[in-house]
């Protein structure tokens, strides 16, 4: 087993939480942060609909994520880690405002239904189903926009973030009081993921030339249908690679009620652990186990057509557990991973998104990502967080007066300015010799 597997193991618990729940029809927008949904949406039709779209692209955008990830040489040898339908959300919210080329590869990259009535109302139905609420778990999802105040935002688009994805808007002076405009949002992060994931956006992410944050909270905490008896848990190898080993806190179950959802390969045992749950949501952990080191096999049946397939072939069965207890947090800047997957356009000066404001001056300039997650005998606790900073291109109209400030080394001339001849030139290092 790969080190890097520990990071599939929750990707995949996250895959699983996005086909079960987009099985869900009793379904409604929420507000923000809020899981009681509006009066007059509709709760079956277009949302249900629409959050099953929704969830088959954001489990396409998973597996392309991942790859992109662990194929990236600055990830090689560690863990992954990461909520893809937080920074689904974030980027969903961006593309309401984003217009033409921009739009497309957004839209292409996220895997968006092109259809905005499916889009809005699935990305709702999803949210209003993961803010549902259970007695025996935690789960909650929330967005926020924080704007430059005085900025002309279209009321259209403010609309839609509130309407259908619950994003309200604080405005913020991030001109004035960059620091303390980061500062507010980092504390809305860490109150709705419980402190878990802290400092999302960090020291000079945002500045005077920032309009616009967007963000996506999510957090989840919830215990094993089945849980792992702590005195059963102890010290063993683990193998990271052919030869290699570490010795970390394994947790087992192995008795006669260690009844799992099981399927196996050739080259791949899977396993799916169920939390606790009452009348909401049901959640579980899908694991997927190479039989040998490569990860190949695992990262193949991330595709979402096979993996419909291995959770079609998971039978109850009594099974022999062993699993590790881990601790992951990980810190993701997003811009090359995402443009090297198709979707640059929306970093560069040729970035339209004036479905946000009417003009075509806005870029996205940061995409940021944290997630967190612990799994113990209990069961498992994970959040993460999404940010994406939008800024002008250029300096905003109103005083255009220059500055000039010759306080470094300069290069002066004497002209005779009748025939442009230069009498006099010189070198100011230092004012004050001589």
């Amino acid at each position: 087993m790969n080190r890097g597997n520990i990071g599939l193991l929750l990707l995949a618990g996250l895959i699983a939480l996005g086909c079960i729940v987009a099985g869900c029809t009793d379904t409604a927008q929420t507000t923000s942060g809020q899981s009681a949904p509006p009066t007059g949406q509709e709760t079956t039709g277009p949302v249900a609909e629409g959050a099953g779209d929704v969830s088959a692209g954001n489990n396409r955008f998973t597996a392309d994520l991942y790859r992109q990830i662990a194929g990236d040489p600055a990830y090689a040898g560690k863990n992954i880690f990461f909520s893809p339908y937080s920074i689904s959300s974030a980027l969903a919210i961006t593309y309401e405002g984003a217009r033409g080329e921009t739009a497309d590869e957004i839209g292409s990259v996220l895997h968006l239904p092109a259809n905005k009535t499916l889009r809005r109302a699935g990305f709702a139905g999803l949210d209003a189903a993961l803010n549902r609420g259970d007695e025996t778990y935690t789960l909650r999802t929330a967005n926020a926009l924080w704007a430059q105040e005085a900025y002309p935002f279209l009321p259209e688009y403010i609309d839609i973030a509130g309407r259908w994805y619950g994003a309200n808007v604080t405005n913020l002076d991030f001109g004035g009081d960059s620091e303390a405009s980061r500062q507010t949002i980092n504390r809305w992060v860490e109150e709705r993921t419980e402190d878990k994931i802290r400092d999302l956006l960090p020291a000079g992410s945002i500045d005077s030339m920032t309009q616009l944050v967007i963000t996506n909270a999510i957090y989840f905490k919830g215990t094993w249908v089945k849980q792992f008896d702590p005195a059963e848990t102890i010290e063993e190898e683990f193998r990271v690679a052919p030869g290699t080993t570490v010795r970390v806190p394994m947790m087992h179950r192995t008795d006669e009620d260690a009844i799992y959802g099981y399927a196996e390969t050739g080259t791949l045992q899977v396993l799916r652990m169920p939390y606790a749950h009452g009348n909401g949501t049901e959640l579980s952990m899908l694991v997927l186990l190479p039989r040998e080191d490569n990860l190949t096999a695992a990262e193949e049946a991330l595709d979402p057509g096979a993996l419909a397939g291995v959770r079609d072939s998971l039978t109850d069965r009594r099974v022999r557990v062993v699993f590790p207890k881990f601790t992951l947090e990980t810190d993701y800047r997003l811009l090359g991973t995402l443009a090297a997957m198709g979707m640059s356009t929306a970093f560069s000066p040729d970035a339209d998104f004036s479905g946000m404001d009417g003009t075509d001056m806005l870029f996205i300039s940061e995409v940021v990502h944290k997630a967190f997650v612990d799994v113990s005998e209990e069961g498992a606790e994970a959040a993460a967080a999404t940010g994406v900073v939008m800024n002008l291109k250029s300096a905003p109209g109103g005083d255009t007066t220059p500055v000039f400030r010759a306080d470094h080394p300069f290069i002066f001339l004497i002209v005779e300015e009748d025939s442009g001849t230069i009498l006099f030139a010189g070198r100011v290092v230092n004012p004050e010799t001589p």
